[in-house]
């Protein structure tokens, strides 16, 4: 009876039917027109509809079969004989929902794990990739243990008739074991990760070692502007009250170092040298990801952040490792902030030191003539100027 009122349920036949209009939709929308060539796209049946609706039809011929097996039970009572042992039937139907599990999770790992990202290439990188490594082959021994245990003692000790259920209504040992072992490895995956992310996080130089390399990148909709530091080593300041269309960062000429700044529209960076990433938003949320380089860092309106890590792999070289010569390193942005929040990439090269010194010898000075004219500069200063920008090697 509840079957019935199941199929004949309005909300079940109107959810059915904007299914299969989404699936018009969709078949109607990625039809190639008359005369496309053949390398037109076909349809995608593997979205999001598809599965639920795979999982609906599953569903369905589940509550199916249960039914069957309601009347063959119903049948054999009326025949005078014993019913279905129902416990028996669920006994192995969770011994097939472990085995289909673990395929599950065996799929999962051959199939989805394949697609992981490359070996990090940054230092810090390499101690993040750490980390998920350990967490993850603990949390997947606890999973594979207790639900190997859990179907498995559903399946061996379903009732019988042959026996009585011991009934355990409190161990102290039991309660013991799984509260310490839990909390004394959370409590090492926490010491670790902490003093792991105290390092990634410490943005000092280290005594000795040569000064990061300053970056500005600054996030609007829908694209990142990235400014380099001149010969000084220095960015200039900036203030979002000077922002104008020549001035769009809103760079502070008042101060010296703002003069011999860089425009660029494309990352580079030096393989093996520390650099730090400036990162500020002019309008909404916005936030840096290279995951290649396992940094993700926000860009929050009115707060600058910075992180600083260090490339360890040149564009050059991960090409040839993935046997891709198309490989580029991009930056993106992690928030959704927008229509066109999908145009926010910047291309990020990792290079050799002698080729980013050649590259920032070519870019051109952020002061453009457009900006010299708004903010009154005299001719002479500008040319001065220029000839200092060509010389700006970041020393």
């Amino acid at each position: 009876m509840a079957f019935k009122k199941l199929i004949n349920s309005k909300s079940l036949l109107s959810f059915f039917a904007a299914f299969m209009l989404m699936g018009t939709n969709l078949v109607n929308a990625q039809t190639p027109a008359a005369g496309t060539t053949e390398d037109a796209p076909q349809v995608d049946w593997t979205g999001v509809s598809y599965y639920v609706l795979l999982f609906l039809l599953i569903c369905v011929g589940v509550a199916v079969v249960g039914k069957i097996l309601k009347i063959y039970d119903l049948t054999l009572k009326i025949q005078g004989k014993k019913g279905l042992r129902w416990n028996n039937v669920m006994g192995f139907i969770c011994l097939v929902f472990l085995l289909a599990g673990l395929y599950g999770a065996y799929w999962s790992f051959t199939v989805q794990g394949s697609m992981t990202l490359p070996e990090a290439a940054s230092i810090h990188g390499v101690k993040i990739d750490e980390m998920f490594t350990v967490t993850t082959i603990l949390t997947m021994i606890v999973f594979f243990l207790t639900q190997i245990l859990l179907f498995g003692f559903l399946f061996k000790y379903r009732h019988s008739e042959k026996r009585r259920a011991h009934f355990l209504p409190h161990n102290n040992t039991i309660e013991k074991i799984w509260t310490i072992v839990p909390a004394i490895v959370l409590t090492i995956l926490v010491v670790f990760g902490f003093f792991t992310w105290q390092s990634i996080m410490d943005n000092t130089d280290a005594k000795g070692e040569v000064a990061a390399i300053n970056v500005d990148i600054t996030g609007h909709q829908f694209a990142w502007e990235l400014r380099y530091p001149g010969k000084d080593g220095k960015l200039g300041p900036k203030d979002f009250k000077l922002t104008t269309a020549a001035n769009k960062l809103g760079v502070d000429f008042k101060k010296k170092s703002s003069f011999d700044d860089l425009s660029a529209d494309t990352m580079y960076l030096p393989v093996n040298r520390a650099v730090r990433l400036n990162i500020q938003a002019q309008d909404v949320i916005h936030s840096v990801y290279m995951p290649h380089f396992r940094v993700q860092l926000n860009a929050v309106p009115g707060l600058p952040t910075f992180f600083k890590f260090t490339p360890t792999i040149t564009t050059a070289q991960m090409r040839t490792r993935l046997d891709d010569p198309k490989f580029d390193y991009l930056v993106y942005c992690n928030k959704i902030c927008g229509g066109g929040h999908y145009n926010m990439q910047k291309v990020v090269r990792v290079v050799t030191e002698a080729e980013y010194q050649t590259w920032l010898s070519h870019q051109k000075p952020y002061l453009t003539d457009g900006l010299r004219k708004e903010l009154h500069f005299a001719a002479a200063e500008p040319q001065q100027t220029v000839s200092q920008n060509r010389l700006a090697l970041n020393n």
